[in-house]
């Protein structure tokens, strides 16, 4: 079987029938190079499940679904918060945070945020490719830019990455079966009444990550691993 691994959105089962669409169908027919009768994989949260292909015609591929390879993945919800950051370095943040589980992306304008407008769409398909790379099952979903009232009205646990805080470790032991998200603040810092809000909101575990200054799409990636490695 190809190692190629392709997000589809439709219910997927055995014996479906269907064809890909014009991008995708381009990626396996002229990048890829497939053929009748060799075969990929489609997924989505439902689980993982071979196609071979039954027919290219006019650049189209379709497709027959053969047999399921994996099954529905049980992972814990891990949402990731943080500030809008410039289009390149938002992209690497948002692929690289795909790859280490994040469940969930939670944009919020802080008093301090810079970029104030997200392409929704432009990281909807740098997460879906991020998650076929990487060989997830489960694609992360985006909301839309939120102040930060707002997002503190979600029921979870709190991680808060806190440059002023000498706390180095999470305690485990305060984690429920609710989502774990941690908080990324703006490249110029929570404000201090941001701050003190954040620290108000029930069970949050401020961390400090590191003792210098990191860039937001670092402080993300050094913070994902932390967490990762503690729950898992």
């Amino acid at each position: 079987m190809s190692n190629i691994r392709l997000f589809y959105s439709k219910s997927l089962s055995l014996n479906l029938t269907d064809k890909l669409d014009k991008s995708q169908s381009h990626y396996v027919s002229k990048v890829m190079r497939l053929k009748e009768k060799e075969v990929f994989s489609l997924f989505n949260s439902s689980g993982e499940w071979e196609a071979k292909i039954s027919n290219i015609t006019k650049s189209i591929v379709e497709f027959n679904v053969t047999k399921q390879l994996r099954q529905k993945e049980n992972i814990k919800d891990l949402w990731l918060a943080f500030s809008p950051i410039k289009s390149n370095y938002f992209n690497f943040m948002v692929q690289k945070a795909t790859e280490l589980g994040v469940t969930k992306f939670l944009p919020i304008i802080f008093e301090r945020t810079i970029v104030r407008k997200i392409n929704k769409e432009r990281l909807e398909k740098v997460i879906i490719e991020a998650a076929e790379q990487s060989n997830r099952i489960t694609v992360p979903s985006i909301e839309d830019p939120q102040k930060l009232k707002s997002f503190l009205n979600n029921d979870m646990d709190l991680i808060f990455t806190d440059l002023n805080t000498a706390n180095t470790k999470i305690d485990l032991t305060k984690l429920t079966n609710k989502p774990t998200c941690v908080i990324i603040g703006p490249e110029g810092d929570f404000s201090e009444e941001e701050r003190e809000e954040i620290l108000e909101f029930n069970g949050v575990q401020p961390i400090k990550i590191n003792e210098n200054i990191l860039r937001s799409e670092t402080a993300v990636i050094s913070a994902l691993s932390i967490i990762n490695y503690a729950i898992n």
